[in-house]
């Protein structure tokens, strides 16, 4: 998350929370990458403790997030993220919407689903009018992976990576290949989602990122992340999707 974007909109047990205070928005990126103690805290924001010890008093009051104790010392406090992102906001990007907006026109005239197109205008009008929908897309995709796992057969990197390009290939999603080099990685041309995006400076198949996501941890018991490192957003005619275990 960045912290220049003016507002964060975020999901608690008790409703929606929207955030514009810079340093609040400083401490939960922090605790979004995990657990971090107090001092931490204080020495990556680099802020008084006094400071932060107000914030977290807020943020707690606003279910946002947990304290805790170390067990060996109970002295010491860390604190958990207790909220799920749904969205920041940003520039309106509408020149890029109106773009997508002449882009479909002319392909449902020539013949492509009204239907297909409905999900892509949603997620790019949301951005038009200054919301990145990244955060609550990738969760609602790794949702619905865990889901679609279920369905999957196999219990290794190999198996499930065939399987998945399969399940792309049928419901027409793109054309889905392993990447080559070190890691585990895939890449996807002709993406349903961007191909025909311009570059506007940023990847945006985030639900596909949660698809990938959910499926592997289902499958594999563990927790993996999934991360768009390159997409017709950056400038490229592809998508990759790198695939790493937290």
């Amino acid at each position: 998350m960045e912290t220049d974007r003016t507002t964060a909109i975020f999901s608690t047990e008790k409703g929606m929370v929207a955030l514009d205070s810079p340093v609040k928005l400083k401490i939960l990126e922090l605790l979004a990458s995990g657990t971090t103690s107090f001092d931490e805290l204080v020495e990556k924001s680099m802020k008084a403790k006094s400071t932060i010890s107000v914030h977290l008093h807020d943020l707690e009051e606003l279910n946002l997030i947990q304290e805790k104790t170390f067990p060996e010392d109970k002295r010491k406090k860390y604190f958990v993220l207790n909220a799920l992102y749904l969205a920041y906001s940003e520039p309106p990007l509408h020149k890029q919407y109106n773009k997508h907006l002449d882009t479909i026109a002319v392909s449902i005239l020539n013949g492509d689903s009204f239907k297909e197109n409905l999900f892509c205008s949603f997620r790019y009008g949301m951005e038009a009018y200054g919301i990145d929908p990244k955060p609550i897309l990738k969760k609602l995709g790794n949702d619905m992976g865990r889901k679609i796992g279920q369905g999957f057969k196999s219990e290794d990197d190999d198996g499930i990576l065939k399987e998945l390009s399969l399940f792309w290939e049928y419901h027409k999603l793109g054309d889905m290949t392993v990447a080559s080099g070190d890691g585990l990685a895939l890449l996807v041309k002709n993406c349903y989602h961007c191909s025909k995006m311009p570059n506007v400076g940023k990847t945006l198949c985030s639900m596909d990122e949660g698809i990938i996501e959910g499926i592997f941890s289902s499958r594999l018991n563990r927790d993996c992340k999934v991360t768009e490192t390159e997409c017709s957003g950056t400038g490229y005619r592809h998508c990759k999707f790198v695939v790493e275990e937290k």
